[in-house]
Parts: C-alpha cells; structure tokens; sequence
C-alpha cells in the first residue's frame, strides 16, 4: 500500500519544504514548520502537491480550453449597490457579481457591523448568507436587533467547516456571501488548525472558485495581526478582487473604509463613517468634520488640501517645535511617514537655517487621519516654520505642493479639484506649486500664490504675520 506523501509549511510565510528544519529558509522564521499528510490518491508528478484550477469549467469552456478574448460573452459590467453610498464609493460604484472582498481590520472597529448592515439592504432585493465562525446565530440576532435589521430576509449560519459552508451555499443559491472571518475556516482535507497558513489559502481558493462559477459576490473578513496587516499568507491579498481596510483609533467616533486593492474601481478609495449605539453613520463631507475642532490662530495649524482616490478631502496638519534638552531630540508623527518628515526638516535646515537640530519635533495630522501623497510636503513645512517661529497662520488658507530635496515645489495632480472643495469650505488662498497654475480655470475658485521655492512660500507665511 502506498504511503501518504508529507511536507512541511511554513506557518508565517507558505512556503513548502521537503523535510522539517527548525528555521524557515524563506522568511527565516523559527519553529515554524508544520508537517502536512497527503493522500497517494492526490499526490501527483509535482511530489503530492497539486494546485486546482480557478479557470475551468466557470465560462462553460472545458478546463484549461483557451478562447479568444473577442469571443468572450460581454454581458456588461452589473453591480449590486449596496444601499451605502460611503461603502459602493469604495467598491468603485457598487459591488461586482462574482468578485470577492477582503475587509480587514482591528477587533471591534465595525467590520461585522458595516457587512450586517449592508447585508440587510442587499437582503431585500437579492437572496444572502451570512457564514459567522465567531457568533452563535442566538448572538448575530441580538447583534440584527441592536441593529435594526430585518431578520425575515436574513439567512444565517454559525459554522467554520467550509465542507458545511459549501452545502449551505448548494441549499440557499445566495447572491452575495459573507464569511466572518476566513481565518476561522477549515477544510477537513487539511489536518491543520484553522487560521494556519494552508488553510487560510485552501479555504480562500475554494471560496474564490465557488464565487467564480456562480457568479456570487463574496464578502471575506480577515483579522490583522499587531502590525497592522492581514493575518495570514500574503497571497490572500494577491488571490482576492479588492482588498479594504477598516481604520480607525477606539477614541474617537469615526471610522475609515480604505481600499488599498480593487480590480474593478480605484485604489485609495476611502469612506467615512461615525460610530454610534445602533450601527454605523456615513459622513458625506468628511473635510468638515476633520476641520470641525481646529482652533483659530492656533501657531503650527495649517490645512492641506489632499484627493484620496476620486475625493477631495481638507486636513488639519499640527506641529509642535519646542528646544529639546536631550542629546536626541524626539521625532513623533502620528498619520505621516516619519521619513519624509525627517527629509523635510533636513530640507528646512539647509535651505532656510531653520535650528531645528536640537529640537522636538511632534507632528500630527488632526482626528487621526493618516496622509499617504507627498503633496502634503509643502504644508508640512509651512507647520513646522509656523511651530518653529510662533507664527499665525491665516486661517482662510490652503497649502499644497511636494518638496523636493533642492528645496523645489513640484507639482501636484487634481488641483482643481482640490481647490474646489476648499472654496466649498470657505477657504481664500491657497499657495500652490508654479506649475500647477497653468492647468488651472481661467478664474481660479481661491485667489492663488504660486510658488517655485520652499523659501518663497515661507517668507510669503512670514510676511503676513
């Protein structure tokens, strides 16, 4: 009789080795290796390890049969919109029929909460499942009551063997499935615990199969380990259709839906919601709410004016600058990379003398929002020579612009759009690179101070105080 094949897999990367070793070679993880039985039924030339095709069979072609791209059936591109505006902005404009969504996320920041409520208005027009392998259905009903939702049209299943997810899914014929969360999945072909490596991938692949063949959107949770990424293999990232993060600090109310991954829209996409006693809130002009505490005349206060995805939003950038007794002076940023901050600050104190060298620096963008565009380099600075010489900032003013290590503002993409949204706001001026004046309308929404300089834009914020 044939013996089951083994191999070992890594846990903390996926990657296979023929014998145990006490480190991984590939990520050089320790102790991670865990040994893994495959049947002689399923062991193939590749040594017992053979990958299902994805592709066969879902358009009616046979496995593996080629077809040309112009004989594809173009049934046009059909979304199922949610019923939350913030949510289908994310999505691209709704959710595709047969595409699959990873939302991850820290524990209790609302990704139950924001797929049972949009579950709910998905509910009344088209069939749904919800798979729960965290809840007991008795707790997902006292969560639908807090929730106000209608639970006549909602179908639900506590299980965590994807054996019973499938037949549950053969029963119901839903058109979107939710899975909450895949790391609880298992697959009884695998010996392994749910959440390692291989059955995170395993449950992931078949769940994408099954989403392809019947044209099913399926909605995946992914929990996030203590440095902020998915749990598991980085190839779920890779294997799903659009990958969102849900962010957002326990102290304060509002959350952040942020696409970092989408297959049919755009990337960096994000949606703002508030947090309150009975679900979620969406917020349709986040740059008020962000603006909303700022504090006039405050010195180091600056607003930027900054585009994530499609939308324009306004943010209160924040410096203190303060002589540091440490040989060391502290550099804290909270939302902005804190490399560029130091190449800003080395930029000031090349280009303009600014003593900065032996002092503090806390740097913070305002609500907890995090910047992720160097066009934000300009306003940066403005804060930090702001902080720095107790300074006024004329509170009726936007700034933006990249700053290169010459000292030289480059342009910036959508400044209309930018400015637009700042007008809307109540904004005046605005300081922008010299270069993004031509691309702007013949009459200007904000009277406009075009810079080429880092010192221009400073000694034009030095002047007016």
């Amino acid at each position: 009789m044939a013996r089951n094949k083994e191999w070992f897999v890594c846990d903390a990367c996926g990657s296979e080795h023929p014998r145990w070793e006490g480190q991984c070679r590939t990520c050089g993880a320790w102790n991670t290796l865990k040994a893994l039985s495959v049947p002689p039924a399923s062991a193939g030339k590749g040594g017992g390890k053979s990958t299902p095709s994805i592709g066969g069979g879902i358009d009616g072609q046979g496995e593996g049969a080629p077809v040309r791209l112009s004989e594809v059936v173009d049934e046009g591109e059909e979304r199922l919109m949610t019923g939350i505006g913030e949510l289908d902005r994310v999505l691209g404009g709704g959710l595709v029929a047969g595409s699959v969504v990873l939302i991850g996320g820290d524990p209790g920041i609302g990704k139950s909460t924001l797929l049972m409520d949009a579950m709910d208005r998905l509910g009344r027009d088209h069939p749904i499942l919800y798979v729960s392998g965290e809840e007991s259905t008795r707790q997902l009903r006292l969560r639908a009551q807090r929730l106000n939702v209608n639970t006549d049209t909602f179908w639900v299943v506590a299980e965590n063997r994807l054996e019973a997810v499938e037949r549950a899914v053969e029963m119901k014929t839903p058109a979107i499935l939710v899975a909450d969360s895949v790391q609880t999945l298992s697959t009884e072909e695998h010996a392994s615990a749910a959440g390692t490596v291989t059955q995170v991938r395993e449950c992931a692949s078949r769940l994408i199969r099954m989403a392809k063949r019947r044209g099913m959107a399926v909605f995946l949770v992914g929990h996030v380990t203590k440095e902020g990424q998915l749990a598991g293999p980085r190839v779920l990232e890779h294997m799903v259709d659009t990958v969102l993060y849900f962010e957002g600090d326990r102290g304060q109310d509002y959350r952040i839906l942020r696409a970092v991954k989408n297959r049919f829209g755009s990337a960096n996409e994000i949606g703002v919601f508030t947090m309150h006693d009975v679900g979620l809130a969406e917020v349709s002009n986040p740059s008020e709410l962000f603006l909303s505490e700022r504090v006039q005349g405050a010195g180091g206060s600056v607003v930027f004016a900054g585009v994530e995805g499609t939308r324009p939003l306004l943010v209160e950038i924040q410096s203190l600058v303060s002589p540091s007794p440490l040989p060391q002076p502290r550099r804290t940023t909270l939302g902005f990379d804190a490399n560029r901050l130091a190449m800003l600050t080395a930029v000031l104190e090349k280009r303009l003398g600014l003593g900065l060298f032996n002092h503090d620096i806390f740097l913070n963008v305002a609500g907890g929002f995090r910047i992720t565009e160097p066009a934000a380099d300009l306003a940066v600075a403005a804060s930090l020579y702001a902080s720095h010489r107790n300074r006024e900032v004329d509170p009726g003013l936007v700034i933006l612009g990249e700053v290169g290590l010459a000292g030289e503002i480059r342009a910036v993409a959508q400044v209309d759009v930018r400015l637009r949204e700042a007008a809307k706001l109540g904004f005046t001026r605005c300081i922008i690179p010299e270069k993004c004046r031509k691309v702007l309308s013949d009459t200007p929404p904000l009277k406009v101070h075009a810079v080429r300089q880092v010192e221009e834009a400073l000694e034009l914020l030095a002047s007016e105080s």
